[in-house]
């Protein structure tokens, strides 16, 4: 049975539960990152075209953490949006000392 989860508030600790290898954390970050630099790199340089690969990088990154390292299916797959939502909020617990790199 898949639990559903009405706020990202519930979501979120299954989320993190989801990210417990340190290694997927790192790829998560990595890539996150990557998107961030990307985007503001296309952005300013006026190469839009770049954007489209914002997801691959983002994705690509998470999702070798979750196949390799986690040995898990992402939760991207069954909560897109929540999932996505994590992904930033995760990265923002890393960045701000919360969650260890």
């Amino acid at each position: 049975m898949t639990k559903e989860f009405k706020t990202f508030a519930e979501f979120y600790p299954f989320y993190l539960s989801e990210h417990s290898n340190q290694t997927c954390r790192r790829l998560h970050f990595i890539g996150s990152s990557l998107v961030v630099l990307v985007l503001l790199y296309a952005l300013f340089s006026g190469r839009l075209m770049l954007l489209l690969w914002l997801p691959v990088i983002g994705y690509g990154f998470a999702w070798v953490g979750h196949f390799v390292f986690e040995k898990n299916r992402p939760a991207t797959f069954k909560y897109p949006l929540y999932s996505l939502a994590g992904d930033w909020v995760m990265f923002k617990d890393i960045l701000i000392g919360k969650i260890r790199f």
